[in-house]
């Protein structure tokens, strides 16, 4: 999912909402009005629905039009410029097609459903995508942001677009819509992984009781750690309390230290106790030291997955190291440039920057230097506070001699600090 504005352009392609369009003008190429858009037409077609013409009502006792896509010489910001029918003065009346979906009758507000037919979120909006003469539906928005966009409110934007992508969206058929007033979110068990653990957190919010469980039995333990994260408490506490004890212990260790802290902190005590039986001895102790402690050290929240590597190797040996490390993705924001003797931190580089550069140029040219770090016995607050002013994605941990520790992430000292840290 993805938070676009209608407008959005470059060179290739324009997004679209359909809230925007919806009764926008629509002009002859002479100025002559023509009426306003009523419905977008849009046939089923792989990848993504394609555009087949523009809906115009006139009124009772009048037929609607059918104006052929082929015929929008342009999308304004105010109006929209049609060329003149094929012949006549008038486009074809408008007749329904097996294989077409109406815009406004088919998908605005319709509920959708996941493949069990459990209510997730409704469609309040539906993203397009124009490019080369084409347009094509490539999101359902679930936010309220749409509501605010169709009477003319979009710049207010209280929330962030909830954007589901097409390919996880399948409409009934017209004549099912019509009737049953519902969609089916074409969610596979398998195309779990795909969805961004945030998206996953806030479906999982919508639901209760037997669905929530089902949605979340059906993740692997590390996408359901991930997304136990960015859940909110309330959720959370139902859904350890529904864990059997061996599915509990798989999602445990995928949590980092920090993590299993602030999900304890929410959970009633004689299960923090419980589960604590499922940790490894020495991160049990380090989350007791978390809890425990009224003021969090930096010792407490550290990270020991970081690559390190020495200023005198090339760009192109880091990248092929990285490459058949097997490290996960998360793990390879920065490289920390540790000296040849006693891991002294002495620089750092950005994986953003190594990609862009010279195959031959040493990581000693790229690097920074000195290295925003922390000691270990700097507070939470204080770290969170440094995330804040330079936006780091990691910080490392070093101790008074500039040994390096460890790393912090900011999802783990941020998550919980936002009414603390000022």
């Amino acid at each position: 999912m993805a938070t676009a504005t209608l407008g959005l352009k470059n060179e290739l392609f324009t997004f679209h909402f359909f809230s925007e369009l919806f009764h926008r003008r629509l002009r002859a190429a002479d100025g002559r009005k023509i009426g306003r858009i009523d419905d977008v037409v849009f046939a089923m077609r792989e990848p993504y629905p394609e555009a087949v013409g523009i809906v115009v009502e006139h009124g009772i006792g009048e037929e609607a039009e059918l104006i052929p896509w082929s015929h929008v010489r342009s999308i304004g910001p105010k109006a929209v410029e049609i060329a003149p029918p094929d012949e006549g003065d008038r486009f074809p009346a408008f007749v329904d097609q097996p294989g077409w979906v109406l815009i406004d009758k088919h998908l605005m507000g319709r509920t959708i459903l996941d493949i069990e037919g459990r209510r997730i979120e409704a469609v309040n909006d539906v993203h397009l995508l124009e490019s080369k003469g084409r347009m094509v539906i490539a999101h359902v928005d679930t936010s309220f942001n749409g509501f605010l966009r169709k009477w003319g409110l979009g710049g207010l934007h209280l929330l962030k677009d909830q954007l589901i992508s097409w390919k996880y969206v399948q409409p009934l058929s017209v004549e099912d819509a019509v009737v049953t007033d519902t969609v089916t979110l074409s969610l596979e068990r398998e195309q779990l992984p795909e969805l961004p653990a945030e998206d996953l957190a806030d479906a999982l919010e919508e639901l209760s009781g037997e669905e929530q469980q089902a949605l979340f039995s059906a993740l692997e333990p590390e996408k359901a750690a991930e997304t136990l994260v960015e859940t909110e408490p309330r959720a959370q506490r139902q859904l350890i309390a529904s864990l059997r004890r061996e599915q509990a212990g798989a999602i445990l260790t995928e949590m980092s230290v920090p993590q299993l802290a602030a999900l304890f902190s929410v959970l009633p005590h004689d299960q923090t106790l419980e589960l604590m039986k499922l940790l490894p001895p020495e991160d049990a102790e380090r989350v007791e030291e978390i809890l425990g402690e009224r003021e969090v050290t930096a010792a407490s929240l550290i990270n020991y997955e970081y690559v390190t590597m020495h200023r005198e190797r090339t760009v192109g040996e880091a990248l092929a190291e990285l490459r058949q490390s097997g490290r996960e993705p998360n793990e390879i924001s920065y490289i920390y440039i540790v000296s040849d003797v006693g891991d002294v931190l002495i620089g750092v580089v950005d994986l953003r920057e190594l990609i862009l550069a010279r195959d031959e140029a040493t990581l000693e040219e790229l690097m920074a230097a000195p290295v925003v770090s922390v000691e270990e016995d700097d507070l939470q607050d204080d770290v969170a506070r440094l995330f804040q002013k330079y936006q780091y994605r990691m910080v490392p941990v070093v101790d008074r001699s500039d040994h390096l520790l460890g790393v912090i992430s900011s999802q783990d000292v941020m998550k919980g600090l936002e009414g603390r840290v000022g």
